[in-house]
């Protein structure tokens, strides 16, 4: 059997993670534009990247769990179909961020050669979307921001990424394993024994 072809419950898995996380991303665009804005706002702007991590844990999440190639570009891509549905105030845009934040996460588990799903895996997927997330951002919302702005920016980003989707990511998935969910997944069947 080819351990690359992805199998129902591949599918299946992968479509639920992408519509919960849909739903996320529409709330979390909520409070990005409110309580966060509005705290940091009048302040440091930049700051309210604190809380961006968030999107990009698909993109980490579901190759850790599923271990196919593509996992991270479609689940991350459908969420943000989902929250585009349900009205997120970025509108189509998000289209075009989820797939360029799901390839910059699906490349770090491919430098792996799709072998490797540890820690230093996903944090490297992690770095990866999120300086393709902080990229974008600057090009097209942020480009008017003075350049230590810009820089505290995309650290501010990759450090929230590394800590919601790779760290999040790995330790939700051991998490995740250790119930018995993931028994149909190498990610499952990979767990400590008792």
């Amino acid at each position: 059997m080819n351990n690359h072809r992805w199998r129902t419950v591949d599918i299946v898995v992968a479509s639920i993670l992408a519509v919960t996380f849909g739903v996320i991303f529409w709330a979390w665009g909520l409070l990005w534009n409110g309580p966060a804005g509005a705290i940091f706002g009048a302040t440091f702007p930049p700051a309210a990247a604190a809380i961006y991590g968030v999107w990009l844990l698909p993109a980490v999440l579901a190759p850790l769990i599923i271990r196919k190639a593509g996992a991270g570009i479609y689940t991350e891509l459908v969420a943000a179909i989902v929250s585009a549905l349900l009205g997120t105030s970025w509108g189509i845009s998000v289209l075009w961020y989820g797939l360029a934040e799901g390839a910059a996460g699906e490349l770090g588990f491919a430098l792996g050669g799709y072998k490797r799903w540890g820690l230093p895996q996903a944090l490297l997927a992690s770095v990866l979307a999120g300086a393709t997330a902080a990229g974008l951002d600057l090009y097209y919302y942020y480009a008017d921001w003075q350049a230590d702005w810009k820089l505290a920016y995309v650290g501010i980003v990759m450090a929230s990424t590394v800590l919601f989707a790779g760290i999040g990511g790995h330790y939700s998935t051991k998490a995740l394993a250790g119930t018995g969910v993931l028994d149909r997944f190498p990610s499952g069947r990979a767990r400590d024994l008792v």
